[in-house]
């Protein structure tokens, strides 16, 4: 009884490392270069902190969005967002800020500025690369303060 006891706990000790493996393994059983469908990477980041009191940043995401989404930016990170935010250029509806900054959309909608409490304001303009439904945003930050 206790060698049977003691095969059923390995049996089910075994199951349990063997479904944690493939749980924590799912997405490098994706080939090299792909990306979890609704997932987002930066592919790169350029930092210019060559004026005082601004550091301008250049980034691009690639994303492998859902149908009817598209790369945009959700709490300070490349997300998939729905399309009809980035065709409307309603920025501000996709929540780019972090959860204590205040979002604003630019007059002539070209992007969004976040307003932490401290009064720093950083500015990020959006340039869509053609067709519209290709997933990639660059965005400009412009920090100030």
């Amino acid at each position: 009884k206790q060698q049977l006891a003691s095969f059923s706990v390995f049996i089910l000790l075994f199951l349990y490392i063997v479904s944690i493996m493939q749980f924590s393994c799912r997405t490098s059983l994706l080939p090299s270069g792909q990306l979890v469908a609704g997932t987002c990477e930066i592919v790169t980041l350029d930092r210019d902190s060559s004026q005082p009191r601004r550091t301008i940043a250049r980034q691009t995401a690639r994303c492998a969005c859902r149908k009817g989404q598209i790369a945009g930016t959700t709490r300070a990170r490349p997300a998939c967002v729905d399309v009809r935010i980035v065709r409307t250029r309603q920025w501000c509806e996709m929540s780019p800020c972090l959860d204590d900054e205040g979002c604003n959309l630019l007059v002539n909608q070209s992007g969004w500025t976040c307003t932490q409490p401290g009064g720093r304001v950083k500015t990020t303009t959006v340039r869509t690369q053609p067709p519209l439904t290709h997933t990639h945003i660059v965005c400009r930050n412009l920090t100030a303060g």
